[in-house]
C-alpha cells in the first residue's frame, strides 16, 4: 500500500500563540500550509494549563498580538492580568477573525521529523499516522509545553485522585470539603494557592524552595480605562519594543548607588504597591540584576514584606527565600493574596527540604517526618522549560544527526532561530533568544515577521535551501553565555538553567539581554545578508 503523504511548502507544529501568527504570515505570503496541535483545541499553553487560578503574568494590553489594529480596538479585556479562560476566548477569536481554522489539524501530535538532503524536504509523521513533506518546518512547540511528570514513589497506590496543573481536567475540580496537598510553589502553585484554599477543608502545601513573589494589584478594566489604554495603544507598543522585556513597565534608569537612602526606599514601596505590581519590581533599579548588593537590597525588601503580611513568624520564615536566591533569578511569581491565604487556619505549609517527601501512601503523602493524610494531591511541578518540546520529537537533519544527540549538553542554536545541521528548519522564541525572559506574544512576533522576510528575500533568489552555519552557532551559544554571565541569573537554581529536571545539563537557556537588543542584531544580520546562515 503506497503512503499518502500531504506536501505543503511550509508545516508548523503547536497551535499557540506562535503558531496561529505563523499560519497567519505564511498564507499572507501565499504559501501553503498547515499547523499540526497536540491537543483538540487551540490555545497552546492556555488550552493547557486550565488549572484553578491560572492567569498570565505579563498585562492583558500587552499580552496579545500587535499586527492588527482593528483587533486591538475590537477586544475588550475584562482586567489587567487576564485569566486563563479570556486568554483562551482572545485566541479562539483571533482563529476566527482571520479564517485560520482550516489550516490547523488537531489532535495530530508529531512525532519525527526527517530531513531529505536529495529532496530538500523534511518529512513529518504524527503518532496518528499522518504523514507530512515540506520545504520548511517551523517549530512553535512553546517553552512551557512539557510537564515535568510526578516523580513520587507510590502514587498508583494512592486512593484519591491527583492532578497536574498542566494537564488539568476541563470539566474542572471541585475540591469543597477535601483534604488537599500541593506540590510546587512556582507561579502555578502560586497562583492555585488561593483559588484551592477557598474550597479545601484543608490545604498543605509542599514547598522545596521558597521563590518571591509580588503582588498583581490585578483590577478589573473600566469602560473609560480601557478606551484610554486603546486610545494610546500605538505609542504604548511602540515603548514596549524598546523596553528589555517586551512590554513597557517604566524602568528606573537609575542605580541603587545613585540614589538616596529616601530615594531608593521610596522606589521600593512606589513599585510594590503604587506603580501597577507585578513584573515592575524587577525595574526597581538599572543595577538590580547585575549588582549583587543592589539585588539583595531588593530581595531584603520583599522579605520583609512576606514577613509583614504572614502572621505566623514560623510560616513567614518558610516562604521568605533564602539568601542565595537573588531576587527574580527565578521566574519571579506574581500573584493575587497568596502570602495572605497562609494566615487561614486551614492552610499550612511544610519545608519538604528540611523534610523530604518519601512516597504517597493509599491515604496521603509521606514526608521523613510523618504521614499528611489527603484527599487529593495537586502537582504544579513545573516544565522540561525551553528544549523539552523539541526533544520530545525524534528530529533528523544532515546525515541523519539527531537533534536531542546534539543537544544532549544543553541547547544550541544560531540567535534562537536556526540550528546548525538542520536546514530549512525554524524555532519561535526558543532557546539562544530571550523567549521567556520578555513578553512572548511580542517576541513570538518579532520572531515570525524575521523568519518570513528571510524566506520572502530566499525565494526572490531561488533559495531552496538555509542552513545557519556551525560557527555562526558556537559564537552565538558563547555570546548567550557570556552576555547571561554579566548577569545575577546563572546564581540560581532555576528552570531557566534547566535546574529543576533530574540530570538535565545546567545551561542558561535563553538571551539575557533584552528584546532591543536582541532585535538590533537580529536586524543587522538580515542586514548583512542574513550573516550566519548558509543558502544554496
Amino acid at each position: 500500500m503506497v503512503e499518502s503523504v500531504n506536501r505543503l511548502d511550509m508545516l508548523v507544529v503547536g497551535a499557540g500563540f506562535a503558531g496561529i501568527y505563523q499560519l497567519y504570515k505564511a498564507r499572507e505570503m501565499g504559501l501553503s500550509v498547515r499547523v499540526l496541535e497536540a491537543g483538540d483545541g487551540v490555545g497552546g499553553t492556555w488550552f493547557w494549563n486550565r488549572y484553578p487560578g491560572a492567569r498570565c503574568d505579563v498585562e492583558s494590553l500587552d499580552y496579545s498580538y500587535s499586527f492588527s489594529r482593528e483587533l486591538e480596538e475590537e477586544w475588550r479585556w475584562s482586567e489587567r492580568y487576564a485569566p486563563q479562560a479570556e486568554i483562551l476566548r482572545y485566541i479562539e477569536h483571533v482563529v476566527d477573525r482571520f479564517a485560520l481554522r482550516d489550516g490547523i489539524q488537531l489532535n495530530a501530535r508529531v512525532s519525527s521529523a526527517v530531513f531529505d538532503e536529495a529532496r530538500l524536504l523534511w518529512t513529518v509523521r504524527t503518532e496518528q499516522g499522518d504523514a507530512f513533506e515540506c520545504t520548511y518546518l517551523v517549530m512553535a512547540t512553546g517553552g512551557l509545553s512539557i510537564p515535568q511528570r510526578p516523580q513520587l514513589k507510590g502514587l498508583e497506590d494512592f486512593q484519591g485522585k491527583w492532578y497536574h496543573s498542566a494537564q488539568w481536567p476541563k470539566e474542572g475540580v471541585d475540591f469543597t470539603g477535601q483534604r488537599v496537598a500541593l506540590i510546587g510553589t512556582g507561579s502555578s502553585g502560586v497562583q492555585m494557592v488561593p483559588v484551592i484554599a477557598d474550597q479545601a477543608a484543608r490545604l498543605t502545601v509542599f514547598q522545596r524552595t521558597a521563590n518571591f513573589s509580588v503582588p498583581a494589584h490585578n483590577v478589573p478594566f473600566t469602560d473609560v480605562a480601557l478606551a484610554a489604554a486603546k486610545a494610546r495603544y500605538p505609542d504604548r507598543r511602540a515603548m514596549g519594543r524598546e523596553a528589555i522585556t517586551g512590554q513597557f513597565l517604566n524602568a528606573n534608569t537609575k542605580t541603587a548607588a545613585e540614589m538616596t537612602e529616601e530615594e531608593q526606599r521610596a522606589e521600593l514601596e512606589y513599585r510594590w504597591r503604587g506603580a501597577g505590581g507585578g513584573f515592575r519590581m524587577l525595574r526597581t533599579f538599572a543595577d538590580q540584576m547585575s549588582n549583587l548588593q543592589t539585588n539583595k537590597m531588593v530581595a531584603d525588601f520583599a522579605r520583609d514584606r512576606i514577613r509583614a503580611v504572614v502572621k505566623d513568624p514560623a510560616k513567614a520564615e518558610l516562604l521568605c527565600p533564602k539568601d542565595d536566591l537573588p531576587f527574580g533569578g527565578k521566574r519571579l511569581c506574581v500573584d493575587s493574596h497568596y502570602y495572605e491565604t497562609f494566615n487561614r487556619d486551614h492552610v499550612d505549609i511544610v519545608d519538604a527540604a528540611a523534610h523530604p517527601i518519601l512516597e504517597a501512601t493509599a491515604t496521603g503523602v509521606r514526608t521523613d517526618e510523618r504521614e499528611y493524610a489527603v484527599d487529593a494531591i495537586v502537582f504544579a511541578t513545573g516544565f522540561d522549560a525551553m528544549s523539552g518540546a523539541l526533544k520530545a520529537i525524534d528530529i533528523r537533519g544532515v546525515n541523519g544527526a539527531v537533534l536531542r544527540d546534539k543537544w544532549a549538553h544543553g541547547p544550541t542554536s544560531y540567535l534562537g532561530l536556526g540550528i546548525a545541521g538542520f536546514p530549512n528548519m525554524f524555532v519561535v522564541a526558543g532557546p539562544g533568544s530571550p523567549s521567556v525572559l520578555s513578553n512572548m506574544v511580542h517576541s513570538i512576533e518579532t520572531h515570525v515577521d524575521w523568519i518570513m522576510a528571510l524566506l520572502r528575500q530566499a525565494r526572490a533568489k531561488g533559495v531552496r535551501r538555509i542552513e545557519a552555519t556551525q560557527a555562526a552557532e558556537d559564537g552565538w551559544v558563547r555570546r548567550c553565555a557570556e552576555e547571561a554571565d554579566k548577569t545575577l541569573y546563572p546564581r540560581a537554581n532555576s528552570w531557566y538553567m534547566g535546574a529543576n529536571i533530574p540530570g538535565k545539563p545546567r545551561v542558561f537557556m535563553a538571551f539575557v539581554s533584552g528584546v532591543p537588543l536582541y532585535r538590533r542584531i537580529i536586524e543587522d544580520v538580515a542586514a548583512r545578508g542574513y550573516d550566519g546562515f548558509e543558502m544554496a
